[in-house]
């Protein structure tokens, strides 16, 4: 097989790794009783939680670069993928929008955005990318989707609306930034607020209210709203960048070592920038999508010398069996939690007696939460180990 269409075992271990990452963050026995580090950041800061969702989106954009190769040389085999790769959008743009009507089916209050909506529109977007641009023009357009960004929120001053309005009137603003830079109603003359990065009244929020339909996570803004998918393309880009590399560079030593400098580099890249623009996964600031990115390439580094080169894969096994139907995997975790969580007046929910029962055997809390969330995983693992000992793979 040529290097383009090689198959990195490794990078299927990381996608199965990121998507049990996903499911132990959202499936914890107790939201009451849970690990720090298992909890996004309330806001400016990071955990390990947050570097979950955009690592996957970065092994998208790595995929990307790995599958697509070969066809972004060839006219004909490009414009035929055009076709499958818009159908393959509105597949999993659709099960996003599914699993948030799941199991109620409240169309009034759907949410129309999500993660595997982000996941659809940012594997499009980068898709098309890839067929139509060198690497080159690839880095150029992802640096200036960040320094955009980054421009946004930092200078363009918000324009008023209700919520706005009601910010100012409470003083929320004026604590967060300071009388003198913000804009009072009273002399609000050209009708706009201070750019800012606080919850609800930045840029990103405000555009989410007018272009966003149906309800919103956080009632007037959402973490994958409009504005913030931006930057998360870039996020799939980075991964672009890195699949071109590992597909250049021949030599896998030489190939890891620079993806290990690339990953430290654009690590501390991504720091100094928070200096300026802070981490922050619900904004996903261009700061966090160099950091997040930079551990990404990290991790990809260190899995490709251990599993691809040095062949410890017995390790990995479980990854690669998630990683080979992770769009199942994720989207049982979603449904199955009607039977898991659910509870009545006459029946307690699973996890209710699951944390009760291990309370009182003398357990933490915190422990108790995580086990359950590990339990759950390993119900997961039979039905995407099933597809995996019969080869069947689902790829929407």
């Amino acid at each position: 097989m040529s290097r383009s269409r090689e198959r990195l075992l490794s990078l299927d271990a990381l996608r199965g790794f990121t998507i049990i990452g996903m499911i132990v963050v959202n499936s914890p026995g107790s939201w009451g009783h849970v690990y720090a580090p298992l909890l996004h950041a309330p806001w400016h800061g990071v955990t390990v939680t947050d570097m979950v969702f955009p690592f996957f989106l970065f092994f998208v954009g790595v995929s990307i670069a790995l599958a697509y190769a070969g066809k972004s040389q060839r006219k004909a085999e490009r414009r035929s993928a055009y076709g499958k790769i818009l159908w393959r959008v509105v597949k999993i743009f659709a099960l996003g929008v599914f699993l948030n009507l799941w199991p109620q089916f409240n169309f009034e209050e759907v949410r129309v955005v999500g993660v595997l909506q982000r996941i659809a529109i940012v594997f499009g977007v980068c898709a098309i990318l890839f067929l139509n641009t060198s690497w080159r023009q690839q880095f150029c357009l992802g640096a200036g989707v960040l320094l955009a960004y980054w421009g946004l929120l930092q200078w363009v001053p918000v324009p008023l609306d209700e919520v706005n309005r009601g910010a100012l009137e409470s003083g929320i603003v004026e604590r967060a930034l300071g009388a003198s830079q913000a804009v009072s109603v009273e002399a609000a003359s050209e009708g706009a607020l201070a750019p800012n990065l606080e919850p609800g009244t930045n840029l990103q929020a405000w555009l989410d209210r007018k272009l966003v339909p149906g309800s919103m996570w956080e009632r007037t803004w959402d973490p994958e709203g409009v504005l913030s998918t931006l930057p998360a393309v870039g996020t799939g880009i980075f991964g672009m960048l890195v699949g071109a590399m590992i597909l250049g560079i021949g030599d896998p030593y030489r190939r890891v070592s620079w993806l290990f400098f690339v990953g430290v580099v654009t690590v501390l890249a991504g720091e100094v920038w928070s200096w300026v623009f802070p981490l922050n996964k619900n904004l996903w600031s261009s700061s966090f999508v160099l950091f997040s990115g930079g551990w990404s390439t990290l991790c990809l580094a260190a899995c490709l010398l251990l599993v691809d080169i040095q062949r410890h894969r017995g390790w990995a096994q479980v990854g690669v069996i998630f990683g080979s139907n992770p769009v199942v995997a994720y989207a049982l975790s979603g449904m199955l939690t009607l039977f898991f969580y659910a509870s009545t007046s006459y029946w307690p929910s699973l996890s209710k007696r699951f944390m009760d029962g291990a309370i009182g055997l003398g357990m933490s809390g915190e422990l108790a939460s995580l086990l359950y969330a590990l339990l759950y995983v390993g119900v997961l693992f039979l039905p995407v180990y099933w597809l995996w000992k019969r080869r069947i793979f689902v790829k929407l």
